[in-house]
C-alpha cells in the first residue's frame, strides 16, 4: 500500500509539472477529447442531462462526503472512533490538498461558446474525481477492516466504487468542464490519499492496542 501511495503521487506530480510547462502533447489530447465529446453533448441534450444528474448530484463532492460522514458516526457508535476519525481527517485533508493545488496550478477550464454545463474554481485536479476515488477507496477500506469474515459484499461495493470513480471522471470531460489530465489528476491524487490513509492508520503507535473488534482479518488483508 505504501508503495501504492508513492507511485500515484510521483505521477500526479509529473502530470502537474506537464500541465504548468504547457506539455503540447498534453494540451493538444486534452483539446482534441474535449472537442469530440462536447459535440456529442451538443448534439444529444437529453444524454447530456442524465450526465448532469449523475456528476451534480449522484457523485457531486458533497454527497460523497456526506456519506463518508454518516459511515463516520457509524463507526464512533459501534466504538470504532480511531477509524472515524481517520475517515473524516482524511477527506478534510484531501480537500486540502485539491484547493491547494487548484490555487497553486490556476489552470483555466475549457470554453464553449455553447455550454452544457458550467463549473466554478480552477480546473486542475479535478475535485469530483479526487473525492470519488478518496472516499470509494476509504469506503473499501474501512468495509475489509469491520465487515464479517468472509465479507460477502465486497464484489458488489468494488463494483459500485469502480464504476462511481471512473463514472464521475467520464461525465466531467463529458459535460465540457475539465480537461482528461485534471480527472487523471484527481485519481491519482484521490488514491494517493486513501493509501496513504491506510499506511500511517497501520504505522500509528495505538495501532496494536486496538480493541479486538476493530482489528479483524480485513485488516490484514488490506
Amino acid at each position: 500500500m505504501r508503495n501504492s501511495a508513492v507511485v500515484s503521487g510521483c505521477l500526479a506530480l509529473l502530470l502537474l509539472v506537464l500541465v504548468v510547462a504547457d506539455w503540447p502533447p498534453l494540451l493538444s489530447f486534452d483539446r482534441a477529447v474535449d472537442e469530440a465529446l462536447h459535440r456529442n453533448a451538443v448534439a444529444h441534450p437529453g444524454l447530456t442531462r442524465v450526465h448532469r444528474v449523475l456528476s451534480d448530484w449522484v457523485w457531486d463532492p458533497w454527497t460523497l462526503r456526506a456519506l463518508a460522514l454518516v459511515v463516520a458516526l457509524a463507526l464512533v457508535r459501534s466504538g470504532r472512533r480511531r477509524l472515524a476519525l481517520w475517515v473524516v481527517g482524511t477527506c478534510l485533508v484531501a480537500a486540502g490538498v485539491q484547493q491547494g493545488i487548484k490555487v497553486l496550478v490556476g489552470r483555466e477550464r475549457p470554453v464553449w461558446r455553447d455550454p452544457v454545463d458550467s463549473a466554478s474554481f480552477s480546473a486542475f485536479p479535478s475535485g469530483h474525481a479526487m473525492t470519488a476515488a478518496v472516499v470509494c477507496g476509504l469506503l473499501l477500506w474501512v468495509g475489509a477492516l469491520v465487515g464479517r469474515e468472509p465479507w460477502r459484499g465486497w464484489g458488489t461495493a468494488a463494483g459500485v466504487a469502480v464504476v462511481s470513480v471512473l463514472g464521475v471522471g467520464w461525465t466531467r470531460i463529458y459535460l465540457g468542464v475539465h480537461w482528461p489530465s485534471d480527472v487523471l489528476a484527481g485519481w491519482l491524487l484521490g488514491w494517493c490519499c486513501a493509501a496513504a490513509a491506510v499506511v500511517s492508520y497501520r504505522r500509528f503507535p495505538g495501532h496494536r492496542r486496538l480493541p479486538e473488534r476493530e482489528r479483524d482479518h480485513g485488516e490484514e488483508r488490506t
